[in-house]
């Protein structure tokens, strides 16, 4: 079974099954062994001197042994591959955490909030329904891209072992990859390396989005709003998203009690959203998700 082959049926177990809760309550998830390694290094190699040196030695040993467990792993043969990739791609939960805010909202906006806490790291204890259903789409647009479409291409390009590489570089920079005092030395090859292996799957996702809706036309304006964002990647889904949508997105928010004034991104769509437009944006993401898929088939068919 050809390595696009395995990756069809991985996105259709993930987008039937999504995380069934009554195994991770019983495992732990790989994502979250992920994150234990990673803190593990954190607590061992983040003191002293050299903090980006030290920084970089626990990112190559983090992918370095991502590779290794991976190419171990794909050695026991394709069912063990796909049910892997599976396990690590996201489409369904994504889509039911972002889901969740919509029906927050339309029971009440502390119910709303609740639910976009969970997917954001930004304050939401102040957001009006406009702030929740911006973040929401928002966190849909850059998950849709971490989540989804990256690991898809990494397992495309480097079956399971690009796939675990790119996995544990994106738990890293999730974990340690911040300009805070504590990671600004530590963290900074987790961030550049999550940077790089982002680069093409978050145009990616961008042209996936963009070309159902027919905004491919807009890319020029695209572009130069997704340059504006404060990530180099993340920017790219969220304008295509944007504009997909007739949203505005990004704009001023707060972070650790403090207001922030990051440029709009879509500034021409309307600014009063609500549960609605996270149901278009979830079409949307149906729609990624679908001509993804058909590209993949399509390259199985290949014998890719």
């Amino acid at each position: 079974m050809n390595t696009a082959a395995i990756l069809v049926i991985a996105l259709l177990l993930d987008a039937t099954f999504g995380e069934p809760k009554w195994l991770w309550d019983r495992l732990p998830h790989p994502a979250v062994l992920m994150g234990r390694t990673v803190g593990a290094l954190d607590r061992r190699l983040n003191q002293g001197f050299m903090g980006i040196l030290r920084g970089l030695l626990a990112v190559a040993t983090l992918m370095g042994g991502a590779y290794l467990i991976g190419y171990v792993l794909s050695l026991l043969g394709p069912i063990v591959e796909f049910i892997l990739a599976a396990i690590l791609l996201a489409q369904r939960s994504l889509v039911q955490h972002v889901a969740a805010v919509a029906d927050g909202l339309r029971t009440s906006l502390e119910d709303g909030r609740n639910a976009v806490a969970m997917i954001v790291s930004r304050d939401t204890s102040a957001m009006d329904q406009s702030a929740a259903t911006r973040s929401a789409i928002e966190s849909a647009a850059e998950n849709m891209s971490d989540g989804v479409i990256a690991p898809a291409f990494w397992f495309l390009v480097g079956g399971l072992p690009a796939l675990m590489v790119y996995k544990i570089v994106n738990t890293a920079d999730s974990m340690i990859g911040y300009r805070t005092p504590k990671y600004e030395q530590f963290g900074k090859a987790a961030a550049l390396m999550d940077d790089a292996l982002n680069l093409i799957p978050s145009r990616l996702t961008c042209l996936l989005i963009a070309v159902p809706a027919g905004v491919l036309g807009q890319w020029r304006e695209i572009g130069t709003e997704a340059r504006q964002h404060r990530s180099p990647n993340a920017g790219w889904p969220e304008a295509a998203m944007a504009r997909a949508i007739g949203v505005a997105l990004a704009g001023p928010r707060a972070y650790d009690g403090r207001m922030q004034d990051f440029p709009w991104v879509g500034g021409a769509g309307k600014r009063h959203a609500g549960p609605t437009d996270i149901d278009a944006a979830l079409g949307k993401l149906w729609q990624a998700w679908g001509i993804f898929l058909g590209l993949t088939v399509v390259l199985a068919l290949f014998g890719y």
